[in-house]
């Protein structure tokens, strides 16, 4: 199974030949970092445009395009970008601009109209938002609409794909919805979550945008995109619980709430900044539904089908349900799916992760340390404060866990998959890392991950423990913060412990 989303397209060539030469804006952001991944993977040649490169280096494709550093807004920056492209991706916006974010969307697309025209460039593609026909747009998404007008009356074919809802784990209305829905088992909401939406799943996004690539020349026009299904917010947020294990939500409108406390309101329960919280909220009023599927008569199907929304919020949810955390994000459920989390995303973005990290220097050497870690729990303990365990296991037995009771099969040596006490082996590299999850009883996943290195400044090594806890609902919340007095004395003392062998 190939799980790219743009397994089974056509490629675009070059007159000389070459796979095309596409240039991708908006690089930095959730849909430029995928798309560039899925267009090295068919086969093209990518060019980013950037306004700071530096800002780029942590990307895993950044050794496998062309970058132009240089803004938007700069005819000769953009003129070095569009030489000798084929295809030009249109990611641009400026929703995060305080002000006249729409006077300068105008003058961003009208500016790459020319340059690409100027230029020769084969196609524009340009991904926008739903346009609900006979409604009074919201600002943002009537931006998006003028736009798209622009883009394509600049004499390059462009294609104009429209999306309403985008499901994938750095998507700012993904994580909106997620958030709202984990945070808040009963709410408040505006009259807005009874609008009907038809979300699509980012994979499937890609598709349509590296397929667009290849269309004829002659086909230049707006597309709508959606998923399978349509929903209203309040049922797609009762869907997302569903999908993420959590109880039914108790969701009741209420007329009461303006656009401006509604905005204040998702800010609060949210961490999408506050600016493109009050854009996307005035937005929700709209209806996004797709008005027809021409584009699909266009650009195939992918061999599974379009993604339903389920499916679609279990990949985007791979971080937190793979128990990868942030070690080895290539160890993902579905190898490759552009729904995973990447670790260039937004903070915000990919789930609450809560964490307490101890760095830990000793003299003793990473044989010694590493000992010590491996045969931490059963008999040995944990630390000096090995009786707080026993108390969490005494608490874990009480609402029908495993306890502290199971212990370890081998009192100093471990293996991936070995249960040690209320925890599981999850990953080991001998004198390197151990990583346990948690099998305890509590609203949340967990895990405790141990990392020795050799102190490159001594003779001794380094210690790193970290503890990551990622919440399941509200109540989860509460209870890493029910627990977070405890942190204080078991976490230093095993770190302690494991790194000096002082208890």
């Amino acid at each position: 199974m190939n799980d790219s989303a743009s397994a089974g397209l056509p490629l675009l060539r070059s007159a000389d030949g070459k796979p095309a030469l596409c240039l991708v804006t908006g690089a930095t952001g959730y849909i430029g970092g995928r798309l560039i991944i899925e267009l090295l993977k068919h086969g093209y040649r990518v060019r980013v445009l950037a306004r700071n490169a530096s800002r780029l280096k942590t990307h895993p494709w950044i050794d496998q395009v062309e970058v132009v550093e240089g803004d938007a807004m700069n005819e000769l920056a953009l003129k070095d970008a569009l030489t000798g492209v084929d295809v030009a991706y249109y990611l641009l916006h400026a929703l995060m601009s305080k002000d006249n974010f729409e006077e300068q969307e105008h003058e961003m697309a009208e500016l790459f109209s020319r340059v690409a025209l100027q230029n020769k460039v084969r196609r524009i593609v340009y991904l926008g938002g739903i346009i609900a026909p006979n409604q009074t747009m919201s600002p943002h998404l009537q931006a998006r609409a003028d736009t798209g007008e622009i883009l394509r009356k600049s004499g390059v074919p462009t294609i104009e794909l429209r999306a309403g809802v985008v499901i994938g784990s750095g998507s700012a209305s993904f994580e909106m919805l997620r958030y709202l829905t984990e945070r808040l088992p009963i709410m408040t909401v505006p009259k807005w979550v009874n609008v009907r939406i038809q979300p699509i799943a980012i994979r499937d996004v890609l598709r349509y945008l590296v397929g667009a690539a290849a269309l004829p020349p002659e086909i230049s026009d707006a597309f709508d995109i959606g998923g399978p299904q349509v929903f209203t917010y309040k049922e797609m947020m009762q869907q997302y619980a569903e999908a993420a294990g959590l109880r039914r939500r108790i969701i009741i409108p209420v007329p009461v709430l303006t656009p401006r406390l509604s905005s204040g309101w998702v800010g609060l329960v949210t961490p999408v900044p506050y600016t493109l919280a009050k854009r996307l909220v005035a937005s929700l009023k709209n209806e996004v539904v797709a008005a027809d599927d021409r584009i699909r008569g266009l650009i195939a199907d992918p061999a599974d089908g379009l993604t339903p929304f389920k499916r679609a919020v279990r990949l985007a949810l791979t971080k937190i349900k793979d128990a990868r955390v942030e070690t080895r994000w290539s160890d993902a459920s579905v190898p490759g799916t552009p729904s995973e989390p990447l670790p260039t995303d937004p903070d915000w973005a990919g789930g609450t992760l809560y964490k307490d990290v101890r760095v830990v220097h000793t003299s003793d050497s990473v044989a010694e340390v590493w000992k010590r870690i491996e045969s931490i729990g059963g008999d040995h303990g944990y630390s000096t404060a090995t009786w707080a365990w026993e108390l969490r296991g005494l608490a874990d037995r009480m609402i029908g866990g495993v306890g502290l009771r199971r212990g370890r099969r081998d009192p100093n040596h471990l293996q991936v998959g070995d249960a040690v006490d209320f925890w599981r082996v999850e990953a080991l590299n001998k004198n390197q890392l151990l990583r346990l999850r948690a099998e305890m009883k509590m609203p949340g996943l967990a895990w405790l991950e141990f990392a020795v290195e050799p102190d490159p400044e001594t003779s001794g090594s380094i210690l790193t423990q970290v503890a990551i806890y990622a919440p399941r609902g509200l109540l989860g919340h509460a209870y890493w913060w029910a627990v977070w007095p405890m942190h204080g004395l078991v976490f230093p003392s095993m770190a302690r412990y494991c790194a000096q062998g002082k208890k």
